[in-house]
């Protein structure tokens, strides 16, 4: 729908005009100044109009973190079009995605950065018009046209997870994003010259979350990997355990301030090395639906996800997670319709369990992760919590598997290096004393690579629905779970 009410000053040409040659971007060896982004994304913008794309248009950006998606993300703004988020996938999944984007009659606008990639998509989706390679560009040194911004507009469309199998596109606006930024930032340090890695993909929120900081601070984005050796002028990053302790172990050159942590258990010596050389090492829990974290802390071996933070409410109830706040999307979107979050109290139920203790928030489990066997109920996060801080485990599933005697029981499934021949036996040695008996997997099976490479790697967390799947069909297989590690 078209927004008619008055523009309002882009957040890049705010800095364009505060601070006009602060570094704002770097990308390799390039580096933009607020003035230069500022022409290039009107430049883009231009681009953008001339191949058609109005304000009541939707782009859908495909592809990993490159940088022309940002480029393309920040010009889409400027235009005032709504931008969908998607990693590369099978076509029948992403043709799944653009019919519950699009309506039947509404221009499909497709970009992908990468030109076979693209080239691949335009033979198998010919309904679909690709916006074309307008990222390469040259801006008019000094003309930068207003932007067409709309802070309450919606900004952009993320698919949950899916870690019950049902994805949704949640839609947030700029102000919901912005909003979410401040909160996090009145705690977790973000100034104008510190620089943030963007190293996770913005198709998550946890990636476009990072791109909204940078906008509300007026610092500086580095788009780039940690195994690029892109790290020696970066402060702030979003990691995985795992992706710190690499760091910490290589001696990788940095000059870390802040990292904040997700993805799984933060061992306490982690966080103490960390901060021996200065690092601040920070936790939280969040979600899509409220645009990134909704509670943080810095890392202190207590385990709780932290404290509320600003513009956000949270509340218990039966002890049931229910969110509300400034940072909540406006609803579940479908072919332009959207669906309220809500209920008429303007609460969100999270479908996370947990309580208070001292003010902080602790998680118990999912609503739907939680089954009754043999009477007792069994929560798979708590098997998972126990199992995932063995050192030699990297990320732990639990699932119920039907049982004739107890109606279900649970089954790990375990991330770690291949080789470890004993873990069976080494992982039930480990409950002992940890986790009441009859919480015990009566099996382990290890996680296969496509599981583990692509989620946990990134700091995104895995699918528990595909995971369950996979271990339906090695189940039906007649595999011996202990052979499988």
């Amino acid at each position: 729908m078209i927004n008619h009410a008055p523009a309002q000053q882009a957040p890049w040409l705010r800095w364009a005009v505060e601070r006009p040659t602060a570094i704002a971007l770097k990308v390799a060896q390039h580096t933009y100044t607020w003035q230069a982004v500022a022409e290039k994304v009107a430049a883009i913008a231009a681009a953008l109009q001339l191949q058609g794309i109005a304000d009541d248009d939707v782009v859908t950006l495909v592809g990993k973190n490159h940088p022309d998606a940002v480029w393309l993300f920040l010009a889409r703004l400027h235009v005032g079009a709504l931008s969908a988020l998607l990693p590369p996938q099978p076509i029948a999944m992403l043709q799944r995605k653009l019919e519950t984007i699009y309506r039947p009659e509404q221009t499909m606008w497709l970009f992908c950065a990468d030109p076979s990639e693209a080239a691949a998509l335009q033979t198998q989706l010919p309904d679909c018009r690709m916006v074309g390679r307008i990222v390469d560009c040259q801006p008019a040194t000094g003309v930068v046209k207003p932007a067409n911004y709309h802070p309450e507009q919606l900004s952009s469309l993320i698919f949950t997870s899916g870690s019950t199998g049902d994805a949704k596109a949640v839609a947030h606006t700029s102000r919901q994003h912005f909003a979410s930024a401040q909160g996090l930032l009145s705690q977790f340090h973000f100034t104008v010259s510190d620089t943030w890695l963007l190293s996770l993909p913005v198709y998550h929120v946890s990636g476009l979350s990072i791109i909204y900081r940078w906008l509300q601070a007026g610092a500086c984005l580095r788009i780039g990997r940690i195994e690029d050796g892109e790290m020696t002028d970066v402060t702030h990053a979003s990691l995985v355990p795992t992706q710190l302790q690499r760091l910490l172990d290589q001696s990788i050159p940095h000059v870390l301030t802040h990292v904040l942590l997700g993805g799984s258990y933060i061992p306490p010596e982690l966080a103490r090395r960390a901060a021996a050389l200065g690092i601040e090492t920070w936790l939280g829990y969040g979600m899509t639906e409220a645009a990134s974290t909704v509670t943080a802390k810095r890392v202190d071996g207590r385990e709780s996800c932290g404290s509320v933070l600003p513009l956000r409410q949270v509340k218990i109830d039966h002890d049931r997670i229910y969110i509300s706040g400034d940072t909540l999307a406006g609803g579940y979107y479908r072919q332009g319709t959207l669906t309220p979050l809500c209920d008429d109290s303007g609460w969100f139920d999270s479908k996370d369990m947990g309580y208070w203790h001292e003010q902080e928030l602790h998680i118990t489990g999912r609503v739907d992760n939680l089954f009754i066997s043999g009477g007792e109920n069994i929560h798979c996060e708590e098997i998972e919590a126990v199992l995932v801080r063995h050192p030699q485990v990297d990320i732990a599933v639990v699932v119920p598997v039907a049982d004739a005697t107890y109606g279900a029981r649970p089954v790990a499934v375990i991330g770690c290096e291949p080789g470890w021949q004993s873990m069976s036996a080494d992982l039930r040695e480990w409950l002992e004393g940890r986790l009441e008996t009859f919480k015990w997997p009566d099996g382990y099976y290890q996680l296969p690579e496509h599981f583990y490479t692509k989620g946990h790697t990134q700091g995104i967390k895995i699918s528990r629905a595909a995971v369950k799947t996979w271990l339906s069909a090695e189940i039906k297989g007649c595999r011996d779970p202990d052979k499988q590690l």
